[in-house]
């Protein structure tokens, strides 16, 4: 299997990070699993028992340094290494600049953003043990262009951008890879929040049917379709690629809205 071997950190334990730690565990990967969502991380480690994965779930607060030391510290003492790390944990708060109040704005800035730094940060000295590794930075085509009242989000969506290309460069040279991916509308729970706050009298179903027609495939994607974007810039398939974004949108952002 292409990740027999490997050992890798995803973070968000439900939609698109649930995917793609699933993902890698089938490819042979050696997987933590790390999120703080009780319910997300005990449906996941449930689903793993049942399906006999080499993938454990762990509490982490992304945001934290002292959890995301100790996270990176529990990959390398259960499985003895770090190759890979997937940093798709994420919030998304709604809000104007006005409208948005300062510890909305910092906490997003924190899960979204400094958590990747923070992965970096205690992980990359790992990789170098090995040799080097490949690390994956979850945005969103909001970095790119935005809907109203996603001022903290959108920022910290192309903030995500410009630390993949700052980590890529200073550590081309340690053998570490950085990409990030830029999903359009994607059926997960965030997404769900999404319907409900902008469409909350009709059914989910309806909802995701009608932000896929902004699509020129004319759907949403999957997490699964993301994963195996991940599982590809991870693997040793994508070797010369590094410090770049890769757009998955279904033609979203090549669209003009008019």
């Amino acid at each position: 299997m292409e990740f027999t071997n490997k050992v890798a950190i995803v973070t968000g334990t439900s939609g698109i990070g649930r995917a793609t730690a699933l993902r890698l565990a089938r490819g042979g990967a050696q997987v933590l699993s790390c999120g703080i969502d009780a319910a997300a991380n005990e449906d996941l480690a449930a689903f793993v028992k049942k399906n006999t994965l080499t993938l454990e779930v762990r509490r982490c607060d992304v945001s934290s340094s002292d959890d995301v030391q100790s996270a990176v510290a529990a990959a390398v003492n259960a499985f003895g290494s770090l190759d890979i790390i997937v940093n798709a944990a994420a919030i998304h708060p709604y809000g104007t600049a006005v409208e948005t109040d300062i510890e909305v704005w910092n906490h997003c800035l924190s899960v979204n953003v400094t958590s990747v730094f923070l992965f970096a940060h205690f992980g990359i000295p790992e990789m170098k043990k090995r040799g080097g590794g490949a690390i994956v930075n979850l945005s969103s085509v909001q970095g790119y262009a935005c809907q109203h009242t996603v001022a903290a989000y959108a920022t910290s969506k192309g903030a995500i951008h410009s630390l993949t290309r700052a980590l890529a460069v200073d550590h081309a040279a340690d053998g570490v890879r950085v990409n990030s991916i830029s999903p359009g509308s994607i059926g997960t729970p965030m997404l769900e929040l999404a319907a409900r706050r902008f469409t909350p009298d009709i059914p989910i179903e309806e909802a995701f049917k009608n932000f896929g027609e902004s699509h020129p495939l004319g759907r949403i994607g999957t997490p699964e379709e993301i994963a195996e974007m991940a599982a590809f810039l991870v693997s040793e398939r994508a070797e010369f690629c590094t410090g770049a974004d890769y757009v998955v949108d279904g033609g979203l952002k090549a669209k003009l809205g008019v």
